[in-house]
């Protein structure tokens, strides 16, 4: 079964690290089809890629906190791998490894990766990825989205 109410995320930068922007879109599915409830989009001028994926989800998630019928059920869409296994795996072997790779070294982004698993623990989430650039409607809204912030501090 299909979750009615899905986030779709991105984030990216122009160089990386480089100006990156983030972006996100909230779509309800009724029974007129899709509907987007949300979006919204934001940039840093000195940045990486991940922390941008990162960011974009945080803050869908920092909005759907504020929504005052929150769904039950919503499902997280990223094209980036990085995000989705993150948070559905290796976050896990993380926080057991005192935030330290299997090579030893710190994990990075890890204010990012804190905030995101207390925010995520907050819903009932389900994860899924989706390759970019292929044709996906909301993942390529998001990512013209995150060219738009980006194009804002170039």
């Amino acid at each position: 079964m299909e979750t009615s109410f899905r986030i779709y995320t991105d984030g990216g930068c122009s160089g990386n690290p480089g100006p990156g922007g983030w972006a996100y879109v909230m779509v309800q599915n009724t029974f007129q089809g899709d509907v987007v409830i949300a979006k919204n989009l934001g940039s840093e001028i000195d940045t990486t890629n991940n922390k941008m994926e990162l960011t974009a989800v945080i803050m869908a998630l920092r909005a759907l906190k504020t929504m005052k019928d929150t769904p039950r059920q919503t499902a997280v869409i990223t094209d980036s791998q990085y995000v989705q296994k993150g948070i559905t795996e290796w976050i896990h072997t993380w926080k057991r490894n005192s935030w330290k790779t299997s090579d030893k070294k710190p994990v990075k982004n890890k204010e990012l990766w804190l905030e995101l698993d207390s925010l995520a623990a907050e819903f009932q989430l389900k994860w899924e990825w989706v390759k970019g650039h292929a044709g996906n409607e909301f993942n390529e809204l998001c990512d013209a989205m995150t060219q738009e912030a980006i194009l804002t501090i170039k």
